[in-house]
């Protein structure tokens, strides 16, 4: 076993996305290698905020228009109530000086954090490449099962 963590990031609710990169980050600054793999909502989490014009079937829009895009709009996966508990969570950790989302992300780049979106995910959401964010990596289930093969911790998220 290598000084590797690994972790699934299948939910893209805010708070678990959260905790996801505050693990990530944790573990990679106490010197563990870190991968992060996104698979099905958890995808949401690497979309870009803006729209991005790519060329998609009917049903791959639909899927687009009803995920949320990017961390700035994920819902909090208990009492979201229409949008208000992301906003009360966001508020909360600002006047706590808690870093957002968006900032455990960056960290986690700067940490050198492997984040992988699932290619086998993208395909069934109709989530193309210039939808997510720059510095990811784009692979199957067989990569990350290498990596959580040789890793210390493995979660599921």
């Amino acid at each position: 076993m290598e000084n590797k963590s690994t972790m699934v990031v299948f939910n893209g609710d805010l708070d678990k996305a959260i905790a996801s990169f505050i693990i990530a980050t944790g573990s990679a600054a106490m010197g563990n290698q870190v991968t992060m793999f996104f698979t099905f909502w958890g995808l949401n989490i690497l979309r870009k905020n803006e729209s991005v014009p790519v060329k998609k079937t009917f049903l791959e829009g639909m899927f687009g228009l009803m995920m949320p895009r990017g961390p700035e709009n994920l819902g909090i996966s208990k009492m979201n109530m229409g949008g208000l508990g992301s906003k009360m969570m966001k508020y909360i950790m600002r006047k706590k000086n808690i870093a957002t989302l968006q900032e455990l992300m960056e960290t986690a780049k700067e940490l050198d954090v492997k984040i992988i979106a699932c290619a086998m995910s993208m395909d069934v959401l109709g989530i193309t490449e210039a939808e997510l964010i720059d510095g990811i990596e784009y692979a199957g289930v067989a990569t990350y099962l290498a990596e959580a093969d040789q890793s210390r911790l493995n979660l599921f998220i």
